[in-house]
């Protein structure tokens, strides 16, 4: 049995309590030991964190940030370090996610946070990151600078590994500290970054903390949210309604909840030379971490008229996810997502028999579904774990008219089709309420730097202090050389 201590706690001079998960997977078992603070303890976790970044984190400059973010990132990406081989072993055992499958999807996160996509994920929202580190001209006069919090509190989601990185390294990025609430389902990866960082950089070990505590745990978060200034959170769309109810009206809150992804692909990314490789793109998407990610394809609406229908597409996909089912096969499901599977194939083979345009296809031990239909187009989505609708439409107006009324779910659309085509479904699905139009097979990979659900990542973590024209002309009346 592997034992394993996940989070991180600055030393406030006490013995912490902690609570063990135990984890079995393909590649053997494993022991978690969580920290588990008492309220007390979180409180003066959260002083230290809170006067360390007043007094250091906030001295750092955002490119000397930059320089100590990537060096942890690049330490990540040696496969030889002690942290990646950690990763390597152990969240195939926490996850169940197939261990190919996350050698693979760490090396492409990973590289999402290195310095020069760093420096690119603050021109996004700042323009000028400087404003950052001074005041800045503004060209309408006078001067700015964005302050970050304090103190910012995260409460993360472990159903995709790393996912904390997001709004760590956020937070970082606008000189804040972070206390950070991992999820049971996957406990480490926050902590590793959080200790790498501070062997990268010693002088910032007191500026975070990565904390555990049981869901719904009232007391604790109350602790956290009363006492942070910003709250970010992951979660289902009930939790998060319920952890908006315990934070106060003056602190800020940024929730990011339940959403629905899914792909459309044009006739003119169905020729046969072409149509593999769209299939092939649109499998990738559907079996990277199981469809457990916002932005991973709950469906398919494939347009009629190509050389390849969308029924023989369809075949495709299934074709694709049989292959992709030997490379990397299904995790270990829980007795409720199996249970959630069945229900959800039992419905569609109900419509079977009202449906003569519907066609289910799966292998043996169900570890994959694709459900076809080309007489239908309503917006459902699939249960996740690799099952997937794919439905044959006309004309783009069509898949409108049925996400519209889904506008405050929407968010990742997979595009296959012409440039001409890319741009008239991103300004039509943009008013629908989708976020982001990506390529096939880029669907759970988002770019450094992208608004997610539509929002900025550093802008609304921060505050912009404005120093007017009006201050700075009135204060050279005042100036040892004024007349």
């Amino acid at each position: 049995m592997i034992r394993e201590f996940a989070g991180y706690i600055p030393d406030i001079g006490e013995t912490i309590e902690t609570k063990v998960l135990s984890f079995e997977g393909r590649t053997g078992k494993l022991e978690v030991e969580v920290p588990h603070l008492s309220p007390e303890q979180l409180k003066k976790v959260m002083t230290k964190v809170k006067k360390a970044s007043s007094e250091k984190l906030k001295t750092y400059s955002v490119a000397e940030i930059i320089d100590i973010i990537a060096k942890a990132i690049d330490q990540l990406l040696n496969r030889h370090s002690v942290y990646r081989k950690k990763a390597e072993e152990l969240l195939p055992i926490v996850t169940g996610y197939d261990a190919e499958m996350i050698r693979l999807g760490l090396t492409t996160f990973f590289k999402t946070f290195r310095k020069p996509q760093l420096q690119r994920f603050l021109v996004e929202d700042f323009g000028n990151p400087i404003l950052l580190d001074d005041f800045q001209p503004r060209v309408k006069g006078g001067f700015s600078k964005a302050f970050g919090p304090e103190l910012i509190g995260h409460v993360w989601a472990g159903n995709v590994p790393g996912l904390p990185l997001w709004s760590f390294i956020s937070g970082l990025l606008v000189k804040s500290g972070t206390i950070g609430k991992v999820s049971s389902a996957e406990p480490l990866m926050a902590g590793w970054f959080a200790r790498q960082l501070a062997e990268v950089e010693p002088d910032l070990a007191d500026c975070f903390a990565v904390v555990w505590w049981k869901g719904g745990d009232e007391e604790r978060e109350k602790c956290v949210f009363e006492t942070a200034d910003a709250v970010v959170g992951y979660g289902g769309n009930s939790s998060l309604e319920a952890m908006k109810s315990r934070i106060p009206l003056t602190t800020r809150f940024l929730p990011f909840g339940h959403k629905v992804s899914f792909g459309v692909v044009m006739n003119s990314s169905l020729d046969p030379r072409k149509a593999w490789d769209t299939a092939h793109q649109a499998a990738l998407d559907i079996v990277r971490f199981d469809q457990q990610g916002c932005y991973s394809p709950h469906l398919f609406y494939v347009q009629t008229g190509g050389s390849v229908s969308p029924l023989e597409f369809a075949r495709s996909i299934a074709y694709e996810l049989d292959c992709f089912e030997k490379r990397y096969p299904l995790r270990q499901l829980g007795l409720e997502e199996k249970h959630s599977i069945a229900a959800w194939r039992n419905q569609e083979e109900l419509q079977l028999f009202s449906s003569s345009g519907k066609e289910i296809i799966s292998n043996a031990a169900a570890n994959w579904t694709v459900v076809f239909e080309g007489d239908a187009l309503s917006f459902r989505p699939s249960c996740l774990n690799r099952t997937v609708r794919v439905l044959a439409f006309d004309q783009p107006d069509q898949v409108f008219n049925q996400i519209s009324p889904y506008r405050n779910l929407l968010q990742t659309i997979g595009v296959a089709g012409s440039p001409n085509e890319l741009f008239k479904l991103a300004e039509m699905f943009g008013k629908a309420g989708g976020t982001r139009i990506t390529a096939l097979g880029n669907m759970t990979t988002p770019e450094a730097g992208w608004h997610h659900d539509g929002r900025f990542n550093l802008l609304d973590l921060v505050q912009i202090v404005d120093i007017e024209q009006a201050a700075e002309e009135y204060a050279e009346k005042f100036a040892p050389y004024a007349d």
